[in-house]
């Protein structure tokens, strides 16, 4: 399993960061490694909304299609895609402090079945991968890390 974490403090309020998080298809505004998002049910966020995201890697795009598990505005969404090879489940949580909004993305990638040999490798991409996220995230949200 790979996992990244990353947190970006913003002087959004707590209701638009979370607006912008939760709606998937802001992803390829901030993540370099998404090139389009396409909504599949509902209409942005919320617990029915789920998402055809379409992933950069070797080769052509992988699209996943996302599904939100959990909608708890404005502190908490949960989204999964599963697919032959793996299983991305995306934790975003939204707080507040005397400073301002902490948005926290927290990605979790797991290799299925067999695959799963290959998650030392994995971790080592997927932290990569992550660093560019959250340089953009920083950046959409105009916030610091």
């Amino acid at each position: 399993m790979a996992k990244y974490v990353t947190s970006v403090r913003t002087q959004m309020s707590p209701e638009s960061a979370f607006a912008y998080m939760a709606d998937l298809r802001n992803f390829d505004e901030w993540d370099p490694g998404v090139s389009s998002v396409t909504q599949i049910d509902g209409d942005g966020a919320g617990q029915t909304a789920s998402f055809d995201v379409s992933v950069k890697g070797i080769g052509p795009d992988m699209v996943l299609r996302y599904v939100t598990d959990e909608y708890e505005p404005p502190f908490r969404v949960l989204v999964t895609a599963r697919s032959a090879v793996f299983t991305s489940i995306d934790v975003i949580t939204v707080e507040t402090d005397e400073k301002g909004t902490v948005v926290t993305y927290n990605a979790e990638l797991r290799l299925n079945g067999v695959l799963a040999l290959g998650d030392p490798f994995l971790r080592l991409v997927f932290g990569r991968i992550g660093d560019r996220a959250a340089g953009g995230l920083r950046k959409a949200l105009r916030g610091t890390g």
